[in-house]
């Protein structure tokens, strides 16, 4: 028997229909020969299943310095497409590995070559160079892009097979809240009205649908002034320099609350800080509920707790619309909270949410796909946070904001509100400003971690942002040595043609993007891929993960309010705020979606779940990334136990890679 020269694994990828039953037959060629042609098949296995990795022993010529591998499939079986992951060989005689990371799907009767390693920028000297022209040709025919409607960012326009989760069962968002629904056993609570704001906290379990934190505070001011700094919307606060002109709120309304100080002295002292819902105005709802275009103002106390001042619910002064107090009845001024929230959380769930994530990066997802070759290191360096982000859009579009989804029952502004508020904001958000932390936090006054303090997500996410732009920009400076690299890559400055082109023209239609279309400098490049890695996984982690904290008890944040917003300042009573409270059905709905959102399903941050890079010097700079985020989540970890309120959302443990829920 001829003695073992090679082995080989070869690893299926785990996605729908990847096995195979074709025949697999490939070629090793070195720098001065190659070997015969070798059928990879095991006696009595059934060979190359979806997710498993395959082992062969073969005896062939010696070719100890393989460069690349040569691989095609027949059409054979009933189920021969196949999805391939990676191939590795060992040489036995010289001990050498090679990697072969492929990521493709094979067609049948096509010879694919690829190198060791299989990372290089594209170049005229491209042994291969035609092979990657024609796959880069086949992914901008599967990968279109188009507005689901005028003004909102692009989509895919058809979601490709290869998108779809890996296991639809676990992802599947309707059975996930019938089973949820089973399992809690409180279905038989949840008829008939409230009694009082008591028997809203009665209905909990304490497994899967617990009593959330918000439930003990969210009467407080203190707590709802930290629902600006520590919850789900996170960025939408801003340092006050002047008093909005449409705020009719004067220095006798509020001198008592502002510690004796008049409000030109506390904007001086940069204690006073506002958030203007004026974009909410004319939003449609959904049925006869109604909205709020509310504005908000909040003081910095000697406590250093960012409280409540004043709230003017709609944007017009004037009788009908009174600035509401702390000082105020108290079922008055907590309606008007709840009011605010209301706008609050639509803007949440509308754009800080749906809009600057998941839509956003969808159309980078498919313009990356479209442009970078699977070689191409920066697409190598992008995959893990695109992982399921096209097939969730698609699964949550499809249930929850279709036509009679759950935004249409659960939400004051319904699926038809929600969309206008992404097309009115999309207008404004830049990669430069918005999606650059720093940028973003300088442009709304509060950079600076002696201006509002307890700004948690400002103290968690600056320290990610800097961890993932030094990994960003150490991996970048492996392949482009020179500013000249980056301006000759044709692949990466379509891919920058395509990120600012309209969308209406087939484009992302993304403004702010740096180098407005063409990368000059590796600085440039970094910004932009920096923002994009940061948005699908920690600006995505802080604005999802909290959902049922916020969501899950009502009264803390109402993504749905009944009857119209307080006109003047009548004394109200308790069944005012009931009343204005979602039924017990649509309660439960709400608190079942959002506590399904708010799991974490793929791994943390730097945790890839499939594998592209390989370089050995790439690797070097993966491992730093981990290390990295490793000490910042001890450090976060400890800071927790001493803070109030805790702030677990952007430990790098809790922040998965991409948006994938």
């Amino acid at each position: 028997m001829a003695s073992t020269t090679h082995t080989v694994w070869v690893t299926t990828g785990d996605k729908k229909h990847a096995g195979t039953d074709a025949n697999v037959s490939v070629r090793f060629h070195g720098d001065k020969s190659s070997t015969n042609v070798i059928k990879l098949d095991k006696f009595f296995r059934n060979d190359f299943e979806r997710g498993q990795k395959d082992t062969f022993n073969l005896s062939t010529k010696e070719v100890d310095d393989i460069n690349h591998i040569e691989l095609w499939r027949d059409s054979a079986g009933l189920k021969d497409e196949w999805y391939l992951d990676i191939i590795e060989v060992l040489c036995r005689k010289s001990g050498q590995k090679f990697v072969f990371p492929f990521h493709r799907w094979i067609k049948s009767g096509y010879h694919y070559r690829i190198r060791h390693l299989d990372t290089s920028l594209p170049s005229d000297t491209d042994p291969f160079k035609e092979q990657r022209e024609i796959e880069l040709a086949e992914m901008k025919q599967l990968y279109e892009i188009q507005a689901q409607a005028p003004g909102l960012p692009g989509q895919v326009k058809n979601l490709p097979s290869d998108e779809n989760f890996s296991d639809d069962y676990q992802w599947d968002i309707l059975t996930k809240k019938i089973n949820l629904k089973l399992t809690s056993k409180i279905q038989e609570h949840f008829t008939g009205k409230w009694k009082n704001l008591e028997d809203l906290k009665n209905v909990y379990t304490k497994e899967s649908l617990f009593l959330p934190d918000s439930a003990h505070h969210w009467k407080e001011d203190e707590y709802f002034g930290s629902q600006r700094l520590t919850k789900v919307n996170h960025s939408v606060i801003r340092l006050c320099t002047a008093i909005p002109t449409n705020l009719a709120v004067t220095d006798d309304m509020v001198k008592t609350i502002i510690e004796g100080l008049s409000l030109q002295q506390a904007i001086d002292a940069k204690r006073l800080f506002y958030i203007d819902y004026k974009d909410l105005e004319g939003v449609p709802c959904s049925g006869d509920r109604m909205l709020c275009a509310p504005i908000g103002l909040f003081f910095v106390n000697k406590e250093k707790k960012l409280m409540p001042v004043a709230i003017q619910l709609n944007q017009k002064p004037g009788e009908d619309n009174p600035v509401f107090l702390p000082t105020d009845p108290e079922y008055t001024w907590l309606t008007a909270k709840l009011w605010f929230n209301n706008a609050d959380c639509s803007y949440h769930q509308a754009f800080t949410h749906l809009g600057a994530t998941h839509l956003m990066m969808e159309g980078t997802a498919v313009v990356t796909n479209r442009n970078l070759s699977r070689s191409h290191p920066v697409f190598k360096l992008l995959a893990p946070h695109f992982l399921y982000l096209l097939a969730i859009n698609s699964r949550a579009l499809g249930k929850l904001v279709s036509p009679g989804g759950w935004v249409d029952i659960a939400m004051s502004i319904g699926r038809l509100g929600m969309f206008e508020i992404v097309r009115r904001e999309v207008r404004k958000w830049r990669m430069d400003v918005q999606g650059t932390l720093p940028n973003d936090l300088e442009s709304r006054g509060v950079l600076d971690e002696n201006v509002l303090p307890g700004y948690l997500y400002r103290e968690d996410a600056l320290p990610l942002y800097n961890i993932i732009k030094k990994y960003v920009g150490d991996y970048l400076a492996i392949y482009y040595d020179s500013p000249q690299k980056i301006q000759g890559d044709k692949e990466i400055q379509g891919w920058a043609q395509e990120l600012v082109k309209p969308v209406a023209e087939g484009g992302c239609g993304v403004q702010g993007v740096p180098g407005k279309g063409k990368f000059q400098t590796i600085d440039e490049l970094t910004i932009c891929l920096t923002s994009i890695i940061f948005t699908c996984s920690v600006a995505h982690a802080a604005t999802n993960f909290a959902q049922y904290d916020q969501y899950g008890f009502p009264p803390a944040y109402p993504a749905a309010m009944n009857g119209k917003p307080p006109a003047d300042k009548s004394p109200l009573k308790e069944d005012c705020v009931l009343n204005a409270l979602p039924d017990k059905a649509t309660t439960l709905d709400t608190m079942i979606i959002t506590k399904i959102l708010s799991d974490k399903g793929t791994n943390s941050l730097g945790d890839f779940e499939v594998q592209y890079i390989y370089d050995p010097a790439a690797l070097v700079v993966v491992e730093e990334f981990r290390h990295d985020l490793k000490k910042l989540s001890l450090l976060i970890k400890e800071k927790n136990k001493q803070r109030c309120p805790r702030y677990p959302w952007l430990d790098p443990e809790e922040v998965p890679n991409a948006i994938s829920i």
